[in-house]
Formats: C-alpha cells, structure tokens, sequence
C-alpha cells in the first residue's frame, strides 16, 4: 500500500481500460477521481484520453440536438418520416429513394449527409437505423423509367414508393429540398435537409447504402465499367470504358448522349 492508498494500485492500467470500456460514458465521471492522482504514466495518459473523448461525445450531441430542430418543431405530430434519395446524377443503375420514421427522442451518433460519411460510417449507421427505426421504406426507379420520364420525375416515384413501403403511415414528410408530387400528407421542404434534420439524414444514408449495394452486384455481371467503384456516376475511367464498350443494360441513355 502506496501514500495514494491501494485503490491505484489495485487494478492495472489494463484492468482500468477495460473498467472504462464497460461503463456507460455516462457515468465516467464518477470514475475520474478514483485514478485522478494515480502516479503512474499510464494511467494519467487513460484518464486524459477517456477525458478527451467524453469531451468529443458531449460536442457530438450538441451537435446531434441541432439537427434535430424540425424533429423539435413538428414535435405535435406523432409520426414524422424524413425522406432523401441517392443517384440523381449517375450515369447508370437506379435512382433510390428511403423514408424513415424514427422514435421520438432517437440518438443516433455521427448522423450526418451521407455523402460527407465514409462508406464504413455509413454501413455502420446503416445497421443502427434499420435496428432503431420505427419503419423504413425504400423505392427505386429503374434507368428505363429515368429515361421514359426523366430523373426528376423518376425520383418523385421512387420517392412515393419509398413512403408506400412504410409499415406505419406517417403523419408529417421533412423531404430534402423537394415537394412530392401526389401525396397528400403534410411535407416541408429543407434545403440540405440531410445535414439538418437527423430523420432526412437517415433516410439518406438508407438510400445510398441501399444504392451502393446495388451497383457492386451490377459489377459482378459488368465488371468492364468499374461499378464498384464509381457507383455509376461520371468518373474518367467509367467514361472511358462507356466509349470502349458502349452503353451497358442499366446504362440511362439519355444521360450518356455525349459520350456515345
């Protein structure tokens, strides 16, 4: 037993790692003073860094509670459903769409727009929405709608669709920048609603995992345009390979004029 008394010296640096893992970040804390004066290197070095990353969990939050602002001020309504869509622009595969209705007072960390997430960030949140999510939909129109109808069209009924999937009907739509045509529930428009509202941010990241998926399998069966890993959009190879071989089945040939 040490001057600090046996409590620091009671447990290795690993044990105290492993103490902290299985505590909630809630209640690291209460840990703090047990190891605040612990003499060795270590230990100080796992307390600042625990420190550090309650510090980040904290911001996360403040930062979560701001996109929730429209969740906040349709709070009146019961079911609201954030609706977003991937692949407006590519030169192949489909335009998806998602709606997700989420639970009231739902923390999901590092929500963010799904294109400023790494493509492991987003598999991640993918899971964790569709395990917390009240009800997820998702609608798809194929390249040959984009082309009968144009993507503007085609992505008001994916959009649509993606609503009609929902297992519970919801009461309020928060769209990304858009006004779905047909439907008559209640929608707000939000200019980049997916990094202002966490229930549009889910349902973007749903749409481009979804989406993404999808073109890896198109480039097991086509592999010459490299699908993997433009994902169908304009890439310098992916138009190089379109001009060597020519438009493929899930091609949007009103999309590819200037380069076939």
């Amino acid at each position: 037993m040490t001057k600090w008394g046996l409590s620091y010296m009671s447990k290795t640096i690993k044990e105290i790692k492993e103490l902290f893992a299985g505590t909630p970040i809630t209640g690291w804390e209460a840990l703090y003073p047990d190891y605040d004066k612990d003499p060795r290197a270590g230990v100080q070095k796992l307390i600042l860094s625990m420190k550090k990353q309650k510090a980040a969990w904290e911001q996360e939050l403040i930062r979560l509670d701001g996109m929730k602002q429209y969740e906040k001020k349709y709070q009146s309504y019961d079911q609201i459903c954030g609706i977003d869509e991937a692949g407006r622009g590519p030169l192949a595969g489909p335009v998806v769409a998602a709606a997700v209705i989420l639970p009231k007072d739902c923390t999901i960390l590092y929500l963010n727009d799904s294109k400023k997430l790494s493509a492991k960030r987003r598999e991640e949140l993918y899971d964790e929405i569709m395990e917390k999510a009240v009800s997820v939909g998702v609608g798809m129109a194929s390249p040959q709608r984009i082309d009968e109808i144009n993507i503007l069209q085609a992505t008001y009924e994916a959009m649509r669709e993606a609503v009609g999937g929902l297992s519970v009907e919801p009461d309020l739509l928060l769209n990304d920048a858009v006004t779905i045509p047909d439907v008559l529930i209640p929608q707000v428009p939000i200019i980049k609603g997916d990094a202002k509202s966490i229930s549009i941010a889910c349902a973007s990241i749903i749409a481009k995992v979804t989406r993404d998926r999808l073109m890896l399998e198109y480039d097991k069966i086509l592999p010459e345009y490299g699908f993997a890993s433009n994902k169908g959009y304009g890439s310098r190879d992916h138009i190089e390979a379109l001009k060597q071989n020519g438009p493929s089945p899930i091609h949007r040939k009103s999309f590819i004029t200037h380069f076939v």
